[in-house]
């Protein structure tokens, strides 16, 4: 069986990845179709790590020598092409503006339970309307409000576990606090309503509006997210697939994905699972 490792990505900026269909003026982004979550297709991250792995300083062969994030390759450090597989980008934490208390990070069992599946994890899911947020009183959420309490329903303490076990201890990610794990069906709606979207309009060459206008969306920053990886079945029995490729993810904690990139949209921080609280 072939391992499976993870790769986390903090947003530093709101990130776009283009959907398949446009409702009306709404330039959604890609969904999950059975969740109808944002996610970021493997595609859009193979390409991306491929567009980084550019020929050598002098533009020369690919094949003989090249950098990767700006930082040369050497002979012995070259994959063979599909020898590493690239799973989809899917949401750990993303963050909901609270009027109570500023920012509260959001997610569901469903996702922890992804999470904990891929990672290898045997740490117990909370319940659904846990929080590590003391107390009784209110929480205010964008377009809804959370009792803390006791009662079915309502908010109850994360006491029964470690929550720092579902968040990263990266540095970057280490804001991530309050948080807060909300049945499933209602996350989706919560992230629904927190996703970034930006009007644009379309300019002719008199810089006059030229029609109408449409919404763009896109995950915003502070999300917590991961994709998974490992050597594919032709690359079983090579020994040094994984460790490299380990080793040129290491050269960069910056990289950009998705569309916007000239907006300065699709920023991310970039670690491994062996910086992840709890992971070995």
């Amino acid at each position: 069986m072939s391992t499976m490792n993870l790769v986390y990505l903090y947003l530093l900026s709101p990130l776009h990845t283009g959907g398949t269909t446009q409702e009306g003026n709404l330039l959604g982004i890609a969904r999950e179709s059975h969740t109808n979550l944002p996610y970021i297709p493997s595609s859009t991250i193979r390409g991306r790590l491929r567009a980084s792995a550019s020929g050598d300083k002098n533009g020369n062969n690919k094949s003989e020598r090249f950098v990767l994030f700006g930082n040369e390759i050497a002979d012995g450090e070259q994959l063979e092409q599909g020898a590493i597989w690239i799973g989809d980008g899917s949401i750990l934490w993303i963050p909901v503006p609270s009027l109570s208390h500023g920012v509260v990070w959001v997610t569901s069992p469903m996702l922890l339970r992804r999470w904990a599946r891929l990672s290898g994890s045997k740490i117990q899911i909370p319940r659904e309307n846990s929080t590590n947020i003391p107390g009784t009183g209110k929480v205010y959420l964008k377009d809804a409000i959370l009792t803390l309490g006791t009662n079915p329903g309502e908010l109850t303490y994360w006491d029964n576990y470690n929550w720092k076990d579902f968040v990263s201890s990266h540095p970057e990610a280490s804001g991530i606090n309050p948080v807060l794990v909300l049945p499933d069906k209602h996350c989706a709606t919560i992230v629904q309503m927190s996703l970034w979207r930006q009007v644009k309009v379309k300019l002719d060459e008199h810089k006059t509006v030229d029609g109408g206008f449409r919404y763009e969306e896109a995950i915003p920053p502070d999300t917590l997210m991961y994709f998974p990886w490992g050597i594919t079945a032709q690359a079983n029995g090579t020994a040094d697939a994984s460790q490299t490729f380990s080793e040129l993810l290491q050269r960069s904690d910056t990289l950009q994905i998705g569309g916007q990139e000239s907006l300065g949209r699709g920023f991310v921080t970039l670690f491994l699972e062996k910086d992840k609280g709890g992971e070995s």
